[in-house]
């Protein structure tokens, strides 16, 4: 049942949520283990029997799965941008943090976290 979900998961993030992400390679039969990429990002995904933390706790602390981060103030906002035009959905919309940097967040079907950062300026 794990693998299934995991399964849908590499599918979700491939094919089903306009992230731009495609498969690099995936390992096991069924898979246990895949790499995803979009431009120079690579999102390593590993199959585990339950999850690594609790979700109400994910969800009550608005824990990340995972956080990846561009280069320029330009390249987070026209990565927003894409993500909105593509109707993804957000966790939180693209927002100015007080210690310099501009971030959203966008959560998938399972409740992953997952967070795009790049420079404020």
């Amino acid at each position: 049942m794990q693998r299934l979900l995991f399964q849908r998961q590499i599918r979700y993030i491939i094919y089903g949520n306009a992230l731009g992400f495609s498969l690099v390679f995936s390992y096991g039969k069924p898979p246990y283990y895949a790499q995803v990429g979009r431009d120079a990002a690579r999102l390593n995904l590993r199959c585990v029997e339950r999850p690594v933390i609790e979700s109400t706790v994910r969800d009550r602390e608005e824990l990340l799965s995972v956080s990846m981060t561009v280069a320029t103030a330009d390249e987070i906002k026209l990565l927003f941008l894409e993500f909105q035009s593509a109707g993804v959905a957000f966790h939180q919309r693209l927002k100015k943090q007080p210690w310099g940097a501009r971030n959203f967040v966008v959560k998938d079907p399972d409740g992953n976290l997952l967070l795009f950062a790049g420079s404020a300026n």
